[in-house]
């Protein structure tokens, strides 16, 4: 509660997530229901947020577009962590044979820039919300495997591990109670990190049309919706943008105070 980025971070993200909860229930209209005589009307009383193309309400989609684009960067995050964690810790805790094989793969896949691998494998797969959600997961995964493995490299080769070698415990006893409590705290933080990325990439994808696909009310969708109309229409690109910027940016700032608080040279 000291930390000042992590307070405001998290009682912004804990609004946002409220909304993504609560979100249907306060919406003034059907996000994808189409009222042809409301055609691109701007902010308004009846409108808060205003109406695009076909009359849908904005604010309603915004509402709407909050849950599902938190759902995805969720599940798309926890893919990225069960994989990672797994291939990074087996690689570093085997080591040999293992590790060579799994790391030049992880090194071949690192070379491409994750939006372009997760623009790869919607294509492949298809473009659809729940193609981008694994996607996005699978394409984080050869950093966050890489971070895993460091992490762990670094743990196996401390002192109490090796005590505990010499007094006889099992790989599995050191694994599970030594290095996987150790590294929780760094793949935590990377974890919060990458609920950013993913939620800009889910954002990116749709804009392209390989993620949502209309007329779901998604942040990434809409935009691409409202570009058609930048100049006549400013509303319906605009908070959409403004609410992926600030959500990141949130997340982003959350990431770097769990860094500060879990570090232990820190003074906050």
């Amino acid at each position: 509660m000291r930390n000042t980025k992590a307070k405001f971070s998290l009682a912004f993200l804990l609004i946002i997530i409220v909304i993504g909860i609560i979100g249907p229930l306060i919406a003034q209209d059907d996000p994808t229901k189409p009222h042809y005589d409301a055609l691109l009307q701007g902010p308004s009383a009846d409108h808060l947020l205003g109406t695009d193309a076909m009359g849908r309400d904005v604010f309603s989609r915004m509402l709407y577009g909050t849950r599902i684009t938190l759902i995805v960067g969720v599940i798309a995050v926890s893919i990225t962590f069960v994989l990672g964690t797994l291939i990074g810790v087996a690689s570093a805790f085997i080591g040999g044979v293992l590790d060579n094989i799994l790391m030049r793969i992880m090194d071949i896949l690192l070379a491409l820039p994750s939006i372009i691998m997760a623009m790869a494998i919607v294509a492949i797969l298809g473009p659809s919300l729940a193609n981008a959600m694994i996607a996005i997961g699978i394409s984080s995964i050869p950093s966050f495997a890489r971070v895993a493995r460091g992490a762990t490299l670094s743990i196996k080769s401390s002192g109490y591990v090796e005590a505990s070698r010499a007094l006889g415990s099992s790989n599995g006893w050191i694994l599970w109670n030594q290095i996987m409590p150790n590294i929780m705290s760094t793949l935590l933080v990377y974890t919060t990190l990458l609920i950013g990325i993913a939620i800009l990439d889910t954002a990116a994808l749709g804009f392209i049309g390989l993620g949502a696909q209309p007329p779901t009310p998604e942040w990434g969708t809409m935009l691409s919706e409202g570009k058609e109309y930048i100049r006549d229409a400013w509303w319906l690109a605009t908070f959409p943008g403004l609410a992926v910027t600030a959500v990141v940016f949130a997340v982003n700032m959350l990431g770097d105070a769990v860094r500060d608080i879990l570090d232990p040279k820190s003074l906050n």
